[in-house]
C-alpha cells in the first residue's frame, strides 16, 4: 500500500474526523459503563424483534433474494427468520432491510437517525462469520451507535430534508462496527469511514410514491460499511476527509454542519445510552402527537367518535417528511400520515401493525385521518430535534377544545420501555410475523439478555419446538 508522508498523516489525525475514528478503533469493554451494555442488550432486542417480524414484507423478500442469488448459497452468517445462512455481506443486507420495514426500529432524537437497522445486521453477521464473543459484539454495536449518531447530528437539520439520515449516516456506523470486530487500527478506521461515507446515500423521495427505497437504505447502508472495513483491512484507502473536507459528505448535504458534533463528549457522553424505542409502528414524528391526543382521549373520556377536529403542533422536519403524505395507498406510506396515525390511535389506543394491517383504509380511519392536520410550532421547532414535544389542540362535535402535551414520548430515555415490555414487543412481532413460534422466539430473546456472557455469537433464531 503506498503510504502518504508523515507530515500529511499528522494533519490529517488532528482532524475531529480521525478522532472520532480512533475512539471507535481504541474502544474497549472496559471502557464501557455497566449501565451502556445493558442498554446495548436492550437495543438488541428490540432490533431482533423488528428483524423478525419484517423478513416477510415484499421488499424484503425482494432484496433477500437478490442477496442470496449473488451467493454464496451457505455460509457462516444467518438471515433472520429465513433458516438460510450465507455471507455476511449478503446477511447484513438482508437482515437490515428486514429491520427497517415494520417501522419499530429504534431512534436517536437529536441525529434523526435509527442506529439499530444498520448497526446490528453487519456486526451480528461479521460476529457470527468471525466467531466473536457476545461482548464483543456489544462492544462493536456501540462503535457504530457512537460514530453514526455523531455523523447524523453533524450533518444537521438541513441534511434530513433531502437525506434518509439513517441510509446516509447509517453506512459509516455499520463500517464502524465491523472495523471494530476486525480489529482495525485508528488510520484504517479512519479509511474505512473514507471509504463508507463516499457510499452514503438515501433520498426521501421515494415517499411521495409509495416506492420500496427505504428498505434499500438500510441493506446498502448495512453492506457498504461492512464492504467499506474489509477493504480498510486489507490496505484499501478511503478518503481522511470524508465528512469536513471541501468536498466531502457535509460540502454536499448540509448547509448547517457542525463539525463539533463529531467528537461531542467521546468517551464520557454515551449516545447509544440517548436512543430511543419506538411504542407505536409508524413514523418516529407521528409519536409526540399521537402520545399527546391519547393523553387527551383518557384524561377526558373522549372517543374517535366524538373529534371534529385534531391541530398537531409539530417541528419543520415532521412537516417536510409527513405532509407530502396525504393519501396513502400502501401499509407502509400509511405509517407517515400524520392523519393516519392519529386516527388509528383514537380507534384503538395504540398504532400497531394490526392496527395498520387491517384498518389503514377503513372508511372510519380515512374520515377522521381528513380531520387532523399539522401546524408549525415556534416552540416545538426551537428545540427539535434535541426534544421531540408532542402539542396537540382537540376539537370535539359538541363545540369542546382540549388541549394536549408530552414532553417525552413513550420509548424516549426518560419515558423508557422496560425490559418486560421489550421481551412483549419482541414476541408480538414475531407473532405478527407468522414465520416464528412463539417458544423459538422466547428463547431467542432470553439467550439475547445475556450476550455479554456469550462466548460466541452463533445463530439468534434456533428452530427447534
Amino acid at each position: 500500500m503506498n503510504k502518504a508522508p508523515d507530515a500529511v498523516l499528522t494533519k490529517t489525525f488532528e482532524s475531529r474526523t480521525a478522532q472520532l475514528a480512533a475512539f471507535a478503533a481504541d474502544l474497549r469493554h472496559a471502557h464501557v459503563p455497566p449501565a451502556v451494555l445493558r442498554k446495548t442488550e436492550d437495543l438488541l432486542v428490540d432490533w431482533f424483534g423488528s428483524a423478525v417480524a419484517g423478513h416477510s414484507a415484499r421488499p424484503v423478500e425482494s432484496i433477500a433474494r437478490f442477496a442470496l442469488a449473488m451467493g454464496p448459497a451457505t455460509g457462516p452468517s444467518e438471515v433472520i427468520a429465513t433458516g438460510a445462512s450465507t455471507s455476511p455481506h449478503a446477511a447484513a443486507m438482508a437482515n437490515a432491510a428486514a429491520a427497517h420495514v415494520v417501522e419499530q426500529d429504534d431512534v436517536h432524537n437529536g441525529s434523526v437517525f435509527h442506529p439499530a437497522a444498520v448497526v446490528f445486521p453487519a456486526a451480528v453477521a461479521v460476529a457470527q462469520s468471525i466467531g466473536a464473543s457476545g461482548a464483543q459484539l456489544l462492544v462493536a454495536a456501540i462503535a457504530g451507535y457512537e460514530v453514526g449518531i455523531r455523523v447524523g447530528e453533524f450533518l444537521g437539520r438541513s441534511h434530513y430534508r433531502i437525506f434518509h439520515t439513517t441510509g446516509t449516516a447509517g453506512t459509516l456506523a455499520a463500517a464502524a462496527a465491523v472495523g471494530q470486530l476486525l480489529g482495525l487500527d485508528a488510520r484504517q478506521m479512519l479509511h474505512a469511514l473514507g471509504s463508507a461515507g463516499t457510499q452514503a446515500a438515501g433520498l426521501w423521495g421515494f415517499l411521495r410514491t409509495a416506492a420500496d427505497s427505504k428498505q434499500l437504505h438500510t441493506a446498502h447502508a448495512a453492506g457498504a460499511g461492512l464492504m467499506a472495513a474489509y477493504l480498510a483491512q486489507d490496505g484499501f484507502t478511503g478518503a481522511a476527509d470524508i465528512l469536513e473536507g471541501k468536498q466531502g459528505m457535509a460540502a454536499g448535504m448540509s448547509s448547517d454542519a457542525d463539525p463539533t458534533r463529531l467528537v461531542d463528549g467521546l468517551g464520557s457522553r454515551w449516545a447509544t445510552a440517548e436512543t430511543s424505542f419506538k411504542w407505536h409502528a409508524s413514523c418516529r414524528h407521528t409519536h409526540p402527537a399521537a402520545d399527546a391526543l391519547l393523553q387527551v382521549m383518557q384524561q377526558h373520556g373522549l372517543t374517535a367518535g366524538q373529534l371534529a377536529r385534531v391541530v398537531t403542533h409539530v417541528h419543520q422536519g415532521a412537516i417536510d417528511v409527513l405532509g407530502p403524505v396525504v393519501r396513502p395507498s400502501t401499509v407502509h406510506q400509511s405509517k407517515f400520515s400524520m392523519g393516519t396515525v392519529l386516527a388509528l390511535v383514537a380507534r384503538f389506543g395504540h398504532a400497531g401493525l394490526t392496527e395498520f394491517e387491517e384498518a389503514f383504509l377503513a372508511p372510519e380511519t380515512q374520515a377522521l385521518r381528513d380531520r387532523v392536520e399539522m401546524v408549525l410550532d415556534p416552540e416545538v421547532d426551537s428545540a427539535y430535534p434535541r426534544q421531540w414535544i408532542g402539542k396537540v389542540t382537540v376539537h370535539t362535535h359538541d363545540g369542546h377544545v382540549f388541549e394536549g402535551r408530552v414532553d417525552e414520548p413513550k420509548g424516549d430515555p426518560g419515558n423508557t420501555l422496560s425490559r418486560d415490555e421489550l421481551s412483549a414487543k419482541a414476541l408480538r412481532l414475531a407473532a405478527f410475523s407468522g414465520g416464528v413460534a412463539a417458544g423459538p422466539m422466547a428463547r431467542a430473546v432470553d439467550r439475547l439478555w445475556h450476550m455479554e456472557q456469550c462466548p460466541r455469537v452463533g445463530r439468534l433464531l434456533e428452530r427447534l419446538p
